[in-house]
């Protein structure tokens, strides 16, 4: 009976220690219990998440300073979850593609539109020449 007992304690710890954390929830105790989390990590996760949850573990990686895929991956592998989900190498990458085509979309239309200006009017002066008086003109 004893052991049956002991190894029921046994079951249960040894699951409480595999107890997924979620980043957007944990607090920073959570966090620090996570093998490869210390404080300083810990602490730019919640500065970070503080700002906006983190949307998936591209969002994570490109926010957090020393977290990159391969410590995103350890470290799912250790527990942590974004959102509920595990760390996926092909869905970092289809997130992190995504996000790269968002900015640069999001770049062709800051820098598209001084020159789509200058571009509508091809046979207009620049601004800076100063255009001849009628009185100069022979």
């Amino acid at each position: 009976m004893l052991k049956r007992f002991l190894f029921t304690v046994l079951c249960l710890l040894s699951f409480a220690s595999f107890a997924a954390v979620d980043v957007n929830q944990a607090t920073a105790a959570d966090l620090d219990g996570i093998k490869g989390i210390g404080p300083g990590l810990s602490g730019r996760i919640i500065q970070e998440r503080d700002t906006a949850p983190f949307k998936d573990w591209a969002d994570l990686v490109g926010r957090v300073s020393g977290v990159g895929e391969k410590t995103a991956a350890r470290l799912s592998s250790e527990g942590l979850r974004v959102n509920g989900k595990k760390f996926s190498a092909a869905a970092f990458a289809r997130a992190e593609a995504r996000q790269k085509k968002a900015d640069a979309k999001a770049e062709g239309k800051d820098a598209g539109k001084p020159a789509a200006t200058a571009a509508a009017s091809p046979g207009a002066a620049p601004a800076t020449q100063p255009q001849p008086n009628a009185s100069q003109t022979r």
